[in-house]
């Protein structure tokens, strides 16, 4: 696997890419992957702490992780467990749903986790998205409650989707 290791705000020594690549050279035993996978990862530096976001797009799953934290060092650990912990979760859910096991894990060194739930659905809803701006969406999304909000918008006359962030602020998922 190849690790591509990019910076903003932060200067990054020989020490933290080494330490980047090492600790990611862990997740290799855990897949039978070709060299042309390629684990993107991005530091940064922000007033309130160090943050790491690393993507590892394999031919069956999309694996992400992040992590805030005040020692660069502790977010490269924690984002790692984290990958990890993904790769037990899909192993098991494979495990349970699939006969032929198509993501290709190295079964012998993946300890399944017992305490996953089976991923079932336990309400399905249909709605009928109404016409409104971003700003009327966000707010109609905040007095429910939720997470995420289902709107057409009234500039594009598209079906979007308004959704509130990790950090706090707003993503915004438009259809074609």
């Amino acid at each position: 696997m190849k690790v591509t290791i990019r910076g903003k705000n932060v200067d990054l020594t020989e020490g933290i890419e080494a330490k980047i690549t090492k600790k990611l050279d862990i997740l290799d035993k855990y897949f039978i992957v070709s060299d042309d996978v390629e684990a993107k990862v991005l530091v940064r530096t922000y007033p309130l702490g160090q943050k790491i976001e690393v993507t590892i797009p394999t031919d069956y799953v999309l694996l992400r992780a992040e992590v805030v934290e005040d020692d660069l060092y502790d977010a490269i650990d924690s984002v790692v467990d984290k990958l990890e912990s993904q790769i037990r979760k899909y192993k098991t859910k494979l495990s349970r749903k699939s006969k032929d096991h198509k993501l290709a894990l190295n079964v012998a060194t993946i300890v399944p986790l017992d305490d996953e739930e089976d991923d079932t659905i336990v309400k399905t809803k249909t709605i009928a998205p109404k016409p409104m701006d971003l700003e009327e969406a966000i707010m109609q999304m905040e007095l429910i409650g939720h997470s995420f909000f289902v709107y057409k918008d009234t500039e594009t006359n598209l079906i979007s989707v308004v959704y509130k962030r990790h950090e706090g602020d707003y993503g915004l998922i438009e259809t074609e």
